[in-house]
């Protein structure tokens, strides 16, 4: 940015001055494709550059999935109509897939609305300690701990995260899985995993593989087929949150699934909402060497070479479009970059153009005072004052921003 004139700042486009923000002039092109033609309406976009980057960002970053089919059984292990004080129905549901003679197994818990007419709109999102760490109500069982990680989270541990109760009185369903149940959430939980099932015979070499974040993904499409056959829930109107790293996997989850109706990120930080490029907190090299168990052996090329990178998060959030996007940041989460959590939000709003749709509302380059929330357009983003967690505040927000697409 040095040597330019402040004249030629203002006249330059949104996109082009955020790209500098990011910290520098190697920012790939959104409506550009890898010929090097230029994206002019949401047609091309859909038929050339979405799919272009879809299949780069699986081979490089996230895995390819492999085409293995797969079986899926449903059984109600529980159910109660009079779950928080009789305002919900509660209903937790093993289900078992059955693939290349191996077998998995994940537990569904819901609460579902009484009060509802007809089906309700769901919020979707994986949890981290366990459904039964989600609350503190007595009859959500409480799983077997695993040989290979023998302690179990308390009943209640994570209960602040998930609003079930104030959810529920605003019309929405929530239904969650622990992403422990796809992927042991270690560097040692391959061999637990959904994966060895999902691989079994398949030539896709190793290094683009799907690792934690695909399998996880690939759960919460799991999770929408079971809920597609629940007449309670109305599967046109679902919105997958994930927090941290399952914000991460809601943003591929909707990438990969067009099902989800709005993806929401909370917190993503890096490979997440986060630009690689100019990134102040967690970098390329340093994710992949604390977690390499969470995408392909491919990304650790690019350890130390983010503006070699031929792609950026901008594209990951850009492949939502056109369906509604909430990218949200925490004020004190340095490791997540909310500033360029931010950029990100507003660069892949050169898609949502394409399509007559609002991009984010905010626009300028630094970030807004904390509390701030833009959800006028159909890319939203929100600054929560404090540390990296997920709160009521949040989900509230979400919720606002969802009832003007759920008819709510």
């Amino acid at each position: 940015m040095k040597n330019i004139s402040l004249k030629y700042l203002l006249a330059l486009p949104l996109a082009a001055l955020l790209c500098a923000a990011a910290a520098d002039d190697t920012m790939p092109a959104l409506l550009r494709t890898e010929g090097g033609r230029t994206v002019r309406n949401a047609r091309m976009w859909e038929r050339q550059r979405r799919p272009e980057i879809l299949r780069m960002l699986s081979t490089e970053v996230y895995g390819v999935a492999p085409d293995t089919p797969v079986e899926a059984a449903y059984e109600t292990l529980e159910e109660d109509a009079s779950a928080l004080g009789g305002k919900a129905t509660r209903r937790q549901v093993r289900i078992t897939f059955r693939a290349a003679g191996r077998e998995h197994r994940a537990d569904m818990l819901l609460y579902i609305p009484n009060s509802a007419e007809g089906p309700v709109p769901v919020i979707f999102g994986l949890n981290f300690k366990g459904n039964h760490g989600t609350t503190t109500d007595p009859a959500v069982i409480m799983p077997a701990a695993p040989k290979s990680s023998p302690r179990l989270a308390p009943r209640g541990d994570n209960a602040r995260r998930w609003p079930y109760a104030e959810a529920v009185a605003r019309g929405y369903a929530v239904a969650t899985i622990c992403k422990d149940d796809f992927f042991p959430d270690r560097r040692d939980g391959y061999a637990e995993s959904v994966l060895p099932m999902l691989y079994e015979g398949s030539t896709i070499p190793d290094s683009v593989r799907m690792k934690a974040v695909g399998a996880w993904a690939w759960g919460i499409s799991r999770a929408i087929d079971c809920m597609e056959t629940m007449p309670e829930i109305d599967t046109r109107r679902i919105m997958v949150i994930g927090h941290s790293r399952l914000g991460k996997t809601s943003l591929w989850a909707a990438a990969t699934d067009p099902r989800i109706a709005i993806a929401v990120s909370n917190d993503s930080g890096s490979t997440g909402a986060s630009l690689a490029r100019g990134n102040r907190g967690e970098s390329v090299e340093k994710i992949n060497t604390t977690f390499p168990y969470w995408f392909t052996d491919r990304y650790k090329l690019y350890n130390g070479r983010e503006t070699q990178m031929p792609f950026d998060q901008h594209m990951l959030l850009a492949l939502v479009a056109p369906r509604p996007l909430y990218v949200a940041s925490a004020s004190d989460d340095a490791w997540a970059d909310p500033l360029n959590e931010m950029h990100a939000a507003q660069l892949c709003g050169e898609v949502y153009r394409l399509y007559g749709l609002q991009p984010l509302t905010w626009r300028q380059q630094r970030l807004p005072a904390p509390g701030a929330t833009f959800n006028g357009g159909d890319v939203a983003y929100h600054l929560r004052q404090g540390g990296h967690d997920i709160l009521l505040y949040d989900w509230e927000r979400f919720m606002d921003f969802a009832d003007r697409y759920f008819g709510k």
